[in-house]
């Protein structure tokens, strides 16, 4: 009786009764093997965290050997700490539970994030993650990447199929755990955490660099490659909740030269001489014409004022950047093409390649009967299609973790090309072929200034996957071409990913006229979507003349980013060669062109962020260039192209932030110190860029 009592009041208290040998004597092997089975729920942690951070890395082309792979490794080991003790606070089914749901959401989030980046050459944000639901119109994509990469997601759910594996063994999940244990692992975990942060400050602090990552920076695929994918998310999380600024390196210091003692002075001027001037025998004395004065572009903005009137230091440092900016002068291009009609297209997933003399023929006319730029870099940003048309619009570079574009939406934007030109009386129209709110397009592009129509919002185009571009031209373009003076903006769909000839009804659609390409069936499919392309611009040009307006309409076209939907062998194939992955895979084409232009060769380097300063000359409107991150491709400011990892190319050469080496043009001699002093100003044009959004600046000093 009094055994059953006793036994009765352990099973109330969750207490085992004591494991005994034949002598009934306690069993301290028993009890070993419980001890050990708690510790092996550990050793799995560990372990599961570090393998999947590692196949990740593996293919998502993350250095695997390196700083990346320790702290990677250190990180991993701490987090899987903090679920051991979380773990070792329940017990039996409410273990299991706990331990399974967490171990099923990493699995979950690292076959995410394996997808995405093998879609989109990125990670997504926790914001992205938070707006993901769009994502649903691209189930077709998802299904067929999840096929074509079965076998690494079978990898990556190995810690969870062994999980459920070692559940019929449950011992680990039965062991109660002492606060002796319990403080061993924190105090482990405190050390692999603290170890981290010791070797993140103490080691380099370079662009890409892990520092750079936890601390200044925030490129996705940079920061897995420092830090690992879990500690990315967190930082990403952490700065979304709470906000993020950045280190910033100081604006540079602008100070008047120091007259030299030694330098003649010129007598101060008395007046006009009332003499004439003596003129050589045989000469005219028909003055030299004067020579042309060329202003600054830039806008009466008062920025000593605003300091004074500045609510906060961030906003005085804010006015004092912008106003130690050196503009661009106007110059012979300026006001080429005042008063034409524009049409701007941002073109899915075109490319340099996809210009062909007898495949592509309006595209290759364009190309070569315009400006033609022999050095242009279209970047990819972090939200792929959506920052790619963001930098095209506003000359900004994009805010690292948020759709830009969608957040712009409620700020001032007086620099985009629908406000500029819809000042002037411009009839100013929008388009895009696919779901009228994906990215929020419904939200951003009215800001911009356009009476804005999708799919869905008043654009009547057959509902495929993707969508014709030439079907968008042909019902929209008699919406405006007789209504001069008039802008068009069109965002295309056709040249999107998948490349193949299954799913992709484009591609199937010019299947015929691409049978005898040199390339494999991916690189026969792009060009299959970019022939849409091509035929929606001879559409354009042929509604442009049969309006009477192709003389006086300037068209602009760029990508959104390069064609990633297409593997390396399949961009190696188009190409010719091997591609320079961190700055040739992200060379592309950029069109201006106006019909019976002369045409023109530009050979520095160019960018996407260059676009919107270099129309905005060309058309003679009022912007002020101090207040954009590109510039006028036809000033005398220094070219500067900036890519997201903070590598750079310049007119005197090329930083590769990856492997943190600078290499000079031939014959080029650049002060010791020249990388730094671009990259610190990278710096501030990334965090000005982010001011610039989150402030609302330019209600500030634009729109007062």
């Amino acid at each position: 009786m009094d055994q059953l009592q006793t036994g009765g009041r352990r099973r109330l208290t969750g207490s085992e009764p004591p494991v005994s040998d034949s002598t009934g004597a306690p069993s301290d092997r028993l009890e070993g093997r419980r001890r050990v089975a708690g510790l092996s729920l550990l050793l799995f942690l560990v372990a599961s965290m570090i393998y999947l951070e590692i196949v990740l890395r593996i293919q998502t082309d993350s250095q695997l050997v390196g700083d990346g792979l320790l702290y990677t490794t250190l990180f991993a080991g701490a987090t899987s700490f903090v679920i051991f003790l979380i773990a070792s606070f329940l017990r039996g089914a409410g273990r299991t539970i706990v331990v399974g749901l967490l171990l099923g959401a990493m699995t979950v989030i690292f076959m995410s994030q394996f997808l995405y980046y093998d879609t989109f050459r990125t990670f997504y944000s926790v914001f992205s993650a938070m707006n993901g639901g769009q994502l649903t119109e691209f189930m077709g994509v998802i299904l067929v990447k999840i096929r074509e990469n079965s076998l690494w997601l079978l990898l990556l759910a190995v810690p969870m199929i062994l999980f459920f594996v070692l559940l019929r063994r449950g011992t680990w999940a039965r062991h109660r755990f002492k606060w002796l244990e319990r403080g061993v692992a924190a105090v482990l975990m405190i050390g692999l955490f603290g170890a981290a942060i010791l070797g993140i400050n103490v080691g380099e602090k370079e662009h890409a660099s892990a520092y750079d990552m936890y601390y200044r920076n925030n490129d996705p695929v940079a920061s897995v490659n420092a830090l690992g994918l879990m500690t990315s998310m967190r930082l990403d999380l952490q700065r979304t909740v709470l906000g993020f600024e950045p280190e910033l390196a100081p604006p540079p210091v602008v100070v008047a030269p120091e007259p030299d003692p030694d330098d003649p002075v010129e007598a101060p001027s008395e007046g006009p001489s009332l003499e004439p001037p003596d003129t050589p025998a045989g000469e005219s004395d028909v003055p030299d014409p004067e020579p042309v004065v060329y202003e600054d572009n830039v806008m009466d903005i008062d920025f000593d004022k605003l300091m004074a009137e500045a609510e906060s230091e961030e906003l005085r440092n804010m006015h004092l950047y912008f106003s130690t900016r050196e503009a661009t002068q106007e110059n012979e291009h300026t006001g080429m093409f005042e008063g034409y009609n524009l049409v701007f297209i941002t073109a899915e997933g075109y490319s340099h390649y996809a210009v062909d003399e007898e495949v592509t023929p309006t595209l290759h006319k364009m190309t070569h009967e315009g400006f033609t730029f022999t050095s242009f870099y279209n970047p990819i940003w972090g939200v792929s299609t959506s920052d790619g048309e963001y930098v095209a619009t506003t000359g900004l570079i994009p805010k690292s973790g948020v759709w830009s574009m969608f957040k712009s939406g409620s700020n001032a934007m007086p620099f985009a090309m629908g406000n500029q030109l819809g000042r002037l009386g411009y009839k100013t129209m929008a388009y895009h072929n696919h779901t009228f709110d994906y990215y929020r397009r419904d939200v951003s592009h009215p800001n911009l200034g356009y009476d804005y129509k999708g799919l869905g919002n008043g654009l009547e185009v057959t509902k495929t996957w993707p969508e014709s571009d030439i079907e968008m031209i042909d019902v929209t373009t008699e919406e405006f071409v007789h209504d001069e003076p008039f802008h068009a903006y069109y965002m295309t769909v056709s040249g999107h990913l998948l490349y193949n000839f299954g799913g992709n009804f484009i591609a199937v659609k010019n299947r015929d006229l691409v049978q005898d390409l040199p390339y494999g069936e991916a690189g026969k499919a792009y060009m299959a979507t970019q022939i849409e392309l091509d035929r929606a611009l001879e559409l354009l040009m042929e509604r442009l003349e049969g309006a009477g307006v192709a003389d006086r309409t300037l068209i602009v076209l760029s990508a959104d980013h390069y064609p990633y939907g297409l593997e390396k062998p399949d961009l190696d194939d188009l190409a010719g060669h091997e591609v320079e992955e961190n700055f040739e895979l992200h060379k592309s084409s950029l069109i201006i062109y106006a019909k019976g232009m002369q045409p023109e060769t530009v050979d520095q380097p160019v960018s996407s962020l260059d676009i919107i300063p270099t129309i905005s000359n060309l058309m003679g409107l009022e912007f002020d260039s101090r207040l954009l991150m590109g510039r006028d491709v036809f000033s005398d400011a220094d070219p500067l192209v900036i890519f997201n990892n903070r590598s750079f190319i310049t007119d005197k050469g090329r930083y590769n932030s990856v492997t943190r080496e600078f290499t000079a043009n031939e014959g080029i001699d650049v002060p010791d110190d020249y990388q730094q002093v671009i990259s610190d100003e990278i710096d501030r044009r990334f965090y000005y860029s982010t001011m610039i959004l989150d402030r609302d600046y330019y209600s500030t000093v634009v729109d007062r």
